[in-house]
């Protein structure tokens, strides 16, 4: 089967806006509260978790989000080099977000363990025009904001 582009584009992945050194502060003073807690409890196992986790967190804030290409073609979708099938993919829904500065996005749940849920800016294509084609090959779900999302909005992610 062909499986030339029918849309193409590039987009950042959904980024948080900067974080200050104080974000960076909190997060520090956080961790080593927890820590001196842990200790208190003789609780070292925990502690180191605690530690490495705040490293972690600090070094995917610092990250600058990466530019990816993405296509949708006759058979599915593909994110950089990572081909997505139609067939392996739940339902769909298109995002227009209230805040210009967002894209929209295409969100799309797949049947896939690792990477159930595909959240997909479209940068320079209508929305519209991506919904109807997507439409010809996925049936349209509900789709919400998951409490983790949420979560991961509400902590700067």
């Amino acid at each position: 089967m062909d499986d030339t582009s029918i849309f193409e584009w590039e987009g950042k992945e959904l980024a948080p806006d900067a974080r200050s050194a104080d974000w960076y502060w909190a997060l520090g003073i956080v961790a080593l509260a927890l820590v001196i807690v842990c200790v208190l409890l003789n609780n070292i196992l925990l502690a180191i978790v605690v530690v490495v986790g705040s490293i972690t967190t600090a070094l995917l804030a610092a990250k600058r989000p990466r530019i990816h290409r993405f296509s949708i073609t006759s058979t599915g979708i593909i994110i950089d080099t990572k081909h997505y099938a139609f067939q392996d993919m739940l339902h769909f829904s298109v995002f227009e977000f209230v805040d210009a500065t967002k894209p929209a996005a295409l969100s799309i749940k797949t049947k896939k363990l690792l990477s159930p849920h595909l959240l997909i800016p479209i940068v320079g294509h209508d929305p519209v025009e991506i919904y109807e084609y997507v439409s010809l090959h996925l049936p349209e779900g509900r789709h919400e904001e998951s409490f983790v999302d949420r979560l991961v909005e509400m902590m700067g992610f």
